[in-house]
């Protein structure tokens, strides 16, 4: 099984990532197209300025420096050919590595601790994972497939939990996630807690991740 956490004690849970490729935006921009066949699309990107990484949007308090679009028309920019996303990189080869989600996944949000949490009892319980991403903001992402965010409100309920009351946010069709090797500001780089790997092409259902999120977001708040 893939090394992706360490359990710890009662409800802490000590995550250890998996080392990092050190790819450029644009190398991992064109290996998620080829290896993984989602779409991609660039973003903004950090620009020094008095020596502090800013966005280049501009907006000196911006909530997401170099990891949002740069662009409103960012879904229909997005690509799966590789040969496009090396030319759109080309124009900025520091702009951040955006995958619009409702395509060919849904990603399910909740807290790194909850995250990190949910791992462990998924791998006790032996379930198949798909690519977890951990963002500098400290939450997780974890890939389903795609109209899983539909299913979540609806699955949650039935598990006996009050849908508003968890810390579990759905990302489907019009919205999208940052991925590695972007960088956030000065908070730091999104990173894989779970790499792509052949071995996880395929996508669980929402369905079968839902119990071990919901419990570890009850556990968390």
């Amino acid at each position: 099984m893939e090394e992706t956490i360490a359990a710890a004690e009662d409800s802490q849970i000590a995550g250890q990532i998996p080392q990092q490729r050190g790819e450029s935006p644009q190398e991992a921009a064109v290996r998620y197209a080829e290896e993984r066949h989602w779409d991609v699309f660039p973003g903004t990107w950090l620009e020094p300025v008095a020596g502090m990484p800013r966005c280049s949007c501009g907006n000196a308090s911006c909530p997401a420096p170099g990891a949002h679009p740069a662009r409103p028309d960012w879904a229909t920019q997005a690509t799966g050919s590789a040969t496009v996303v090396r030319r759109l990189w080309q124009k900025q080869p520091t702009a951040s590595v955006l995958l619009p989600t409702g395509r060919t996944f849904d990603a399910l949000s909740v807290p790194e601790s909850a995250g990190f949490l949910a791992l462990a009892r998924m791998e006790r319980m032996a379930l198949t994972l798909g690519p977890v991403a951990l963002s500098p903001d400290r939450r997780m992402q974890f890939l389903v497939l795609p109209g899983g965010s539909l299913k979540v409100p609806e699955l949650v309920r039935e598990l006996g939990w009050v849908p508003a009351s968890l810390d579990l946010v759905t990302l489907g069709e019009g919205t999208y996630l940052a991925a590695p090797p972007t960088r956030v500001g000065a908070r730091g780089a999104v990173q894989w807690a779970r790499r792509p790997t052949p071995a996880n092409r395929w996508l669980p259902d929402a369905e079968e991740l839902i119990s071990a999120l919901a419990y570890a977001c009850g556990r968390d708040r």
